[in-house]
């Protein structure tokens, strides 16, 4: 392109076919006559966007504004917008994506949505944090397929491929309670989900946290705090702001003449046996007594008196975490983390008795066994262990939405020392779904969601449920056969889900 020709198009007004089929005006800002691309720039919804646009030099003329009648060459006739760097991989869908969220309206959640929260209505609250592209993923320049508008939604933009070749996105939308994007803090998401729990403690709760999600999702990073390289600080996370708030409820008036004491256990279950952090790694034993209550022989409770104690318990627990190496993470975490803050009264009796009891956990990553590094038989048997407890999990957490008679909290260790979190009328329990945004995780994140959502299903009081029912017509032959068959599916994955994980134990315990 001519340098003299260059000139005269800055300021001029063009048209642009966007990748969605849009078409519209926009002005020519700067022109690079070595690349023959221009960067363009137009008003949309209050603000100014601007994009690279490539042309093809031509000599005709065409009249593109009706007002002014200005002419510019076809050369000028931009048929693509150039998102990012031509070298990126999946260019196309980088562009289509891209496109789709400039539709979206954004809602951040902030901390003015806190005056709506009322965790008291419902027994279960299910939320998903997204967490930002890391540094291997930067590099391989990933696509982002993960967008968050905010009120409890979600979207994966799933890339396919049609039989002729044609590319297209998938756009599934998921809504929880609430939903958090990349940006958000774990102070924030704390104030949503675990700080509402602690004060339930003290009103004779027994609550339950836990961060699920692929491994390499950032549970570690939300239940135990910020890392920086590989340290981790622990006054950052859920465990140690969960601490802080217990101690300041603890002095407040409200709840000072229930003389109350805290105590801490911390630890670990690893191929369905339990191991003590705070005590070199004990193995300890799961047992019934004769009232049926569970009970971890062995654990140790320590007595605390201030949330440094309790940080400081976390990291020397959370050095002795195992962990393996994954396709996900380098160094996951291969054991399901419980830490447990407890209440009890003070009183002239031998054992104090509990008031309320807040359990954390960070599960351990849901990988299939062909996606770990390592095909040696204990990684592979590691693996559905892992998937045999978090199954149980949804179960439980399944059967306790629906208010049923029968908790199957035997079906794993996890679910057996989680157990007065689930019976009684006083259990409250609130899931963290971790998810990962880049395309390669596209597959793991789908699992994790769908999980979270059949979780989030039969929480009829929950607010996502609420706002799906409200978009519902009110009167619907149909609707009570919808809802028979949509369950119907429900219950064929389920079954789907336990087979897979019994056949794997199965064919690993064969000689």
């Amino acid at each position: 392109m001519e340098t003299s020709l260059s000139r005269l198009l800055v300021g001029l007004s063009v048209q642009i076919s966007r990748s969605d089929g849009r078409v519209h005006l926009a002005t020519v800002k700067s022109v690079d006559t070595v690349k023959s691309t221009a960067m363009v720039e137009w008003h949309e919804r209050n603000i100014f966007r601007g994009k690279e646009v490539s042309n093809i030099a031509d000599s005709r003329t065409q009249t593109v504004h009706n007002e002014s009648l200005v002419q510019y060459p076809v050369s000028m006739t931009f048929t693509s917008i150039q998102f990012g760097e031509a070298s990126r991989p999946n260019q196309k869908f980088y562009e289509m994506i891209q496109n789709f969220r400039e539709t979206l309206e954004i809602t951040p959640i902030s901390t003015t949505d806190l005056v709506n929260l009322n965790f008291e209505t419902y027994k279960i609250c299910v939320c998903v944090r997204k967490r930002p592209l890391n540094k291997q993923e930067m590099n391989r320049k990933e696509i982002d397929v993960v967008s968050v508008p905010g009120n409890g939604a979600l979207l994966v933009h799933e890339p396919k491929q049609k039989v002729d070749l044609t590319k297209y996105l998938d756009n599934q939308v998921f809504h929880f309670d609430y939903s958090f994007d990349e940006t958000t803090t774990n102070d924030m998401v704390y104030k949503f989900t675990a700080k509402p729990l602690v004060q339930s403690i003290f009103e004779s709760c027994m609550a339950t946290c836990f961060a699920y999600g692929q491994t390499g999702s950032g549970k570690t990073h939300t239940m135990g705090g910020d890392f920086t390289g590989k340290q981790q600080n622990s006054a950052k996370g859920i465990y140690a702001l969960a601490a802080q708030d217990v101690f300041h409820y603890l002095n407040h008036r409200r709840y000072a003449d229930l003389d109350l004491s805290v105590y801490v256990s911390f630890f670990e279950i690893y191929n369905g046996k339990v191991y003590d952090l705070l005590n070199k790694k004990a193995k300890l034993r799961v047992l019934e007594d004769d009232r049926q209550q569970v009970q971890v022989v062995g654990l140790e409770e320590v007595y605390v008196t201030t949330a440094e104690e309790v940080i400081r318990m976390i990291q020397t627990g959370s050095a002795c975490r195992t962990s393996g190496q994954t396709s996900a993470n380098a160094n996951s975490s291969r054991s399901h983390a419980v830490l447990q803050i407890v209440l009890r009264r003070n009183d002239r009796a031998t054992t104090l008795p509990l008031h309320g009891k807040f359990s954390l956990v960070d599960l351990a990553g849901n990988e299939r066994g062909t996606d770990v590094s390592s095909n040696d038989r204990s990684t592979l048997v590691e693996t559905a262990e892992i998937n045999r407890s978090l199954l149980a999990l949804k179960e439980c957490i399944r059967s306790l939405g629906k208010n049923s008679d029968h908790i199957p909290f035997r079906m794993s260790t996890l679910t057996k020392v989680l157990r007065d979190s689930f019976i009684g009328e006083n259990s409250k329990t609130c899931m963290i779904a971790m998810v990962s945004p880049g395309m390669a995780s596209c597959e793991y994140t789908m699992n994790t969601l769908r999980y979270a959502d059949r979780v989030k299903e039969l929480n009829g009081n929950s607010k996502a449920s609420r706002a799906v029912k409200a978009q519902e017509p009110l009167s619907s032959s149909s609707s009570d056969e919808d809802t028979n068959v949509y369950d119907a599916i429900s219950q064929v994955a389920d079954l789907e889900e336990k087979v897979y994980v019994e056949l794997q134990v199965v064919f690993l315990t064969l000689p």
